[in-house]
């Protein structure tokens, strides 16, 4: 399943030194034996750019772990690789330049363009005019006021301008002749009608390596086990008084919440040391079964980047408190991208909790290379026949996936009754009957 993130120091054999002695060669570090090849998921520094030694200049994203890349020293950092491409370990990302000082990254301002002078503006073509221009003859006057003309309606033909009788007999004959002026009807633009009902936009994202391993892993799991899933449910009600009853008691002694994680873990820990077939897997490679006398129970984990399965090792030799703070610790370091490889490695039983998201009931999907998987669901309030009488009971429905080549069908169902009957009577789980 998908790995948390792991902060890195200065990577070993990470940086070489190219025949410029100043230029320094970053290049992908080995990570862990399983990981060949990475994705550079973001740079943090601007190309160009002045870093410091051990600054983080771009992060990595792995099948495990998304890891920060410092530098190797301090300089002008100039990208090689690009966001979102796949690199092999060893492969160049970056050179940074120790022959530039801090100073020197920082680009000169920009030059202030003198402002070009106002072109001067060209003269004016002198108009000549007196006093007689636009100005009537006594006739001419006369006719105009006798017509509601003025001199602007009249173009003068006369010395300089001066306008003659017949000058307004021609504009009284061209105002008669000319059609009758239409009143302007106001145009009103047309407004195209787009609906925000619906989109038919597509976008395309690159699936992160994470999500990408997510999506490997569960095909494999489809294709390369023998995969069922039986069913059973589970009556709450005396675990739900069990955590009523001694919950003060117990956060007063142990600071944290008696919560179903704890009780479901230690359950099918029990179990599992009496089955051991469900505590194993098959080795493909040599056709062997591999037992384990340990329960490492992996806990599944939900976080931004895809789900994490940190393992609670050795639960069948721990107490519930010790599950529950260590299920605690493991969450807040998967949702702050803090877990290490380390803390990801082994598992042999899995369970999943779908109920905090609603799910009734679900076929959960093996976590290779682990033989079976544990699924919890929402707990619901439903009419129950007990003793002969119908009883409201806080019900929850159970789901076991297991690879049938290792686990026989009658295996699955006695595991599952098992599990059902501990959480039933929690008391005979504390007493370790």
């Amino acid at each position: 399943m998908v790995k948390g993130r792991m902060n890195v120091s200065r990577p070993k054999f990470s940086s070489r030194q190219s025949s410029n002695m100043s230029i320094i060669e970053m290049r992908v570090p080995p990570i862990a034996e399983s990981i060949t090849e990475v994705t550079l998921s973001q740079w943090l520094k601007e190309n160009g750019s002045f870093v410091q030694m051990d600054e983080s200049i771009c992060e990595f994203e792995s099948d495990k772990a998304t890891l920060e890349f410092p530098a190797e020293a301090a300089g002008k950092l100039i990208w090689v690789a690009e966001e979102d491409q796949d690199l092999e370990i060893g492969a160049l990302v970056a050179k940074i330049d120790t022959s530039v000082s801090g100073g020197e990254t920082t680009p000169p301002p920009a030059e202030k363009k003198e402002a070009a002078p106002a072109k001067e503006a060209a003269p004016q073509a002198e108009s000549k005019t007196s006093y007689a221009t636009g100005h009537p003859s006594p006739a001419a006057a006369k006719m105009m006021a006798e017509n509601g003309l003025t001199s602007a309606d009249v173009k003068g033909t006369g010395k300089d301008g001066r306008i003659l009788k017949e000058d307004v007999e021609a504009a009284i004959k061209a105002k008669q002749s000319a059609p009758a002026k239409k009143e302007a009807t106001p145009q009103v633009a047309a407004v195209p009608v787009v609906s925000n009902s619906f989109s038919r936009n597509v976008t395309r994202k690159k699936m992160s390596r994470m999500r990408r391993t997510i999506a490997k892993r569960l095909v494999s799991a489809k294709n390369n086990t023998a995969m069922l899933t039986t069913f059973n449910e589970v009556d709450l009600t005396e675990i739900i008084k069990l955590r009523k009853t001694y919950q003060e008691r117990f956060v007063e002694k142990y600071g944290i919440k008696l919560g179903f994680m704890s009780l479901f873990t230690k359950a099918c820990a029990k179990v599992l040391m009496e089955m051991p077939d469900v505590n194993a897997y098959m080795d493909s490679e040599t056709n062997e079964l591999v037992y384990h006398d340990f329960a490492d129970i992996s806990i599944a984990i939900s976080t931004p980047n895809g789900l994490v399965v940190p393992p609670v090792h050795n639960a069948e030799s721990l107490n519930f408190h010790e599950i529950e703070l260590k299920i605690k610790e493991l969450a807040g370091k998967a949702r702050g991208g803090t877990l290490s490889l380390e803390e990801m490695r082994g598992g042999t039983f899995t369970i999943t909790n779908g109920g905090v998201f609603g799910s009734m009931m679900s076929t959960p999907i093996i976590n290779e290379p682990q033989s079976a998987i544990l699924g919890m669901h929402t707990i619901q309030q439903r009419p129950m026949a007990i003793d002969g009488e119908v009883k409201i009971r806080p019900m929850m429905y159970l789901a076991l996936s297991y690879d049938h080549r290792v686990i026989d069908g009658s295996t699955s169902v006695t595991f599952l009754v098992k599990v059902k009957k501990l959480l039933e009577d929690p008391t005979t789980l504390l007493l370790g009957l």
